[in-house]
């Protein structure tokens, strides 16, 4: 029996996939054998760069822009990929926003974008991605939501909601789901090295039990094994150097 994941012939859409976790996951499901589609909102650039790191593979990769939080947006975006790389097979909604507020400067427009972003945008990718994946009685959703789902965390109210929205919105999904040949996972990592940890949220691993901090390649470790194991839906794999055992 086969120990790796093959997505040989499949396409990927990766949502937020111009740096840190999401170009990890890009760029593992190109090396998995997948064509992929590379969403940003304003790195093009950096996308580009990503997109010319999985064509050095040999697959195919596009770039494409979009605001994931707008649904006119992400049907254009889908029907983009499409034409350039084929239906959907895979889908990642990684596309996050951490805007850090206490409860008391916590304001109504922070908390929307925020709940939009984070949450909305992974209802309007799946709703979209869907219809192909039921068709043909085959698909993986992989959404990535955060140890702050059950935590504190460090960003405030709005992003533990938003995350704890993300997990619910994958169990249900897989449950109405589970007959149809797709599986919907969540992976919930905690101090991953990105730029906003060591900026913003943790300058120091001291915390973590593990000694050190995440990284983005052992995020994208997770995505694989979620994608490749066909028994396994709704459910939230955390990573987290032994943080929480939730």
């Amino acid at each position: 029996m086969p120990t790796h994941t093959d997505l040989t012939g499949r396409v990927a859409l990766v949502t937020g996939a111009s740096r840190g976790i999401g170009r990890a996951i890009a760029l593992a499901l190109a090396e998995a054998g997948a064509s992929v589609a590379v969403n940003y909102r304003e790195r093009a650039a950096d996308a580009l760069s990503v997109v010319t790191d999985i064509q050095a593979m040999g697959r195919r990769s596009v770039a494409v822009g979009a605001d994931v939080s707008d649904g006119a947006a992400v049907t254009d975006m889908v029907a983009r990929v499409t034409a350039e790389l084929g239906p959907v097979d895979v889908l990642v909604n990684n596309a996050g926003i951490a805007i850090i507020r206490g409860i008391d400067d916590l304001t109504e427009e922070a908390f929307d974008t925020t709940i939009a972003v984070n949450l909305k945008s992974a209802f309007l990718c799946t709703k979209a991605v869907l219809p192909h994946m039921r068709a043909q009685q085959w698909g993986r959703i992989v959404n990535i939501s955060s140890g702050a789902a059950r935590g504190a965390g460090g960003v405030g109210l709005h992003y533990n909601a938003s995350k704890a929205g993300m997990e619910g919105l994958t169990r249900g999904y897989a449950a109405r789901l589970v007959k149809e040949g797709v599986t919907v996972n969540a992976i919930a990592p905690s101090l991953i090295e990105t730029d906003m940890v060591r900026s913003r949220l943790a300058s120091s691993p001291a915390r973590i039990p593990m000694g050190r901090f995440g990284t983005s390649e052992e995020v994208a470790q997770a995505a694989l094994m979620a994608i490749g194991n066909g028994y396994m839906t709704g459910q939230t794999i955390q990573l987290n150097g032994g943080m929480s055992f939730l």
